[in-house]
């Protein structure tokens, strides 16, 4: 599917959202295609975070949402992504092929945690959520980071565009 989105053709809501999933997921790495190192971890926004750190920071955010958060899985550091600075970060010693590696380690689990699993579903609790009044359906958390692709993918239209003049998807 690269480069494009999901068929017109899809009528079935989840499976359009595990589409659209897999479409961000394809277009983040992309948009970090034929950067060099330095770029990668190189800022270019105010807030400072760079594409290496992002693509770490969108790791994490899967595996607190559905490791920690649907399957209830206990997680030593459910906020790895932050630095000591609470900014995004890439740990020490990863080069940008470890950084990209973990991204897609972490999304084959990702589809293999939600694979058949209804989107009515709760998540767990004894994880990310304590009481069942806070934990959301896996179809809010797919919608959830579904939008958290969505926002980033445009930061990084932004970063790629201020980086090397490379526009759109």
């Amino acid at each position: 599917m690269t480069g494009q989105e999901p068929p017109g053709s899809l009528g079935d809501l989840r499976e359009l959202l595990d589409a659209y999933l897999d479409h961000y997921r394809d277009v983040v790495l992309r948009k970090l295609d034929g950067l060099p190192e330095e770029e990668l971890r190189h800022s270019r926004v105010p807030a400072g975070w760079t594409p290496l750190g992002l693509l770490v920071h969108l790791t994490w955010v899967e595996r607190r949402w559905l490791v920690w958060g649907m399957l209830g899985e206990p997680l030593d550091e459910p906020w790895g992504d932050r630095g000591p600075d609470d900014g995004w970060w890439v740990p020490e010693g990863w080069s940008a092929e470890r950084v990209r590696a973990e991204f897609v380690a972490q999304a084959t689990r990702s589809r293999k945690i939600i694979s058949g699993v209804p989107a009515a579903q709760r998540a767990a609790l004894g994880g990310r959520f304590a009481t069942p009044a806070e934990a959301p359906t896996l179809g809010w958390i797919l919608f959830h980071l579904l939008q958290e692709y969505a926002r980033h993918a445009g930061h990084l239209d932004i970063s790629r565009e201020l980086t090397d003049g490379t526009v759109g998807e």
